[in-house]
């Protein structure tokens, strides 16, 4: 199914005529769980790009604004939802439009300032309640769960690596984490901290979008960026403002081995592969340090 300007068109007019009049602008690149369209000045569309990212709708129109005042960044603020049709059956969501610049296109960022930011973000996520909110489950894509769920992958990746990586030291660093266990009660997490998600504006983190992965469970999967995106340096500051033992670090490196390997292995499902290949290497030298 093609999700284009002209769809997006049609449903806004059918569904929210107080619209109608409203320009409709593609953004690119629009990510991968969603096709994200502007509204106007003010609005923004997003569209789940297949059914099983359509879970993430609900969910974010019901927990966002429950998150949005506990937190010290901004967070997307659904206005409207939009019903399936027989010509797109899914859910869709309006949210009012956040400025801001994504992580990875910005430019003079004071990465340590930034790391203390994203810190003070999610430990104040982790802070809210968690009555009745979803456990991590497939809405998250496992996101929140002890990272073994995805062993086979990882075993998987290591034999069809061998070679090309250093598989006895990325082993050990699955190894170590396989060996915890999640003892603290469960928290918020948002299950997708990656520079896509991660928007600045004068040089400092200003929002967090993109809760579709998000939930309640063990927040080792927001640390990943520790490894993704921060050198040593960064990564210390992160870590000394967060609350999190050992385990959960150890877990977290885990989760970020795992998407690296799993990039690495075939990063043919990416927006452009051959930078993605040379970028995980990047992060494999430093998830394996």
């Amino acid at each position: 199914m093609e999700i284009d300007e002209e769809l997006v068109r049609r449903l806004v007019d059918e569904q929210f005529p107080q619209w109608r009049e409203l320009s409709i602008r593609r953004v690119v690149p629009g990510g991968w769980d969603n096709r994200t369209f502007r509204l106007g000045n003010e609005l923004l569309v997003r569209m789940p790009s297949a059914d099983g990212y359509a879970a993430a709708v609900a969910k974010e129109q019901r927990w966002l604004p429950v998150i949005a005042p506990r937190v010290p960044l901004a967070v997307p603020s659904p206005v409207a939802l939009g019903s399936p049709t027989s010509e797109f059956p899914r859910p869709w969501s309006v949210y009012r439009w956040i400025d801001g610049t994504p992580l990875g296109d910005a430019t003079h960022i004071d990465l340590q300032a930034l790391a203390a930011d994203l810190a003070g973000f999610l430990t104040s996520l982790a802070k809210v309640e968690t009555d009745a909110a979803p456990a991590a489950a497939p809405h998250s894509f496992w996101r929140g769960a002890h990272p073994r769920v995805y062993d086979d992958d990882v075993q998987r990746c290591l034999t069809e690596l061998e070679g090309r990586i250093d598989t006895a030291a990325a082993r050990a660093v699955w190894d170590a984490a396989m060996e915890t266990e999640i003892t603290a009660p469960p928290v918020w997490f948002h299950g997708d901290i990656a520079p896509g998600n991660l928007l600045v504006r004068e040089g400092r983190l200003s929002a967090v979008i993109d809760f579709g992965t998000s939930g309640v469970g063990d927040p080792a999967c927001d640390l990943a960026i520790a490894w993704t995106v921060f050198d040593d340096a960064v990564r210390e500051v992160f870590r000394s403002r967060m609350p999190w033992d050992d385990d959960t670090w150890s877990r977290g490196r885990a989760w970020a081995l795992w998407k690296t390997m799993l990039t690495l292995a075939d990063p043919s499902n990416t927006h452009d592969p051959e930078a993605e290949a040379r970028a995980s290497l990047a992060v494999l030298d430093r998830v394996l340090a």
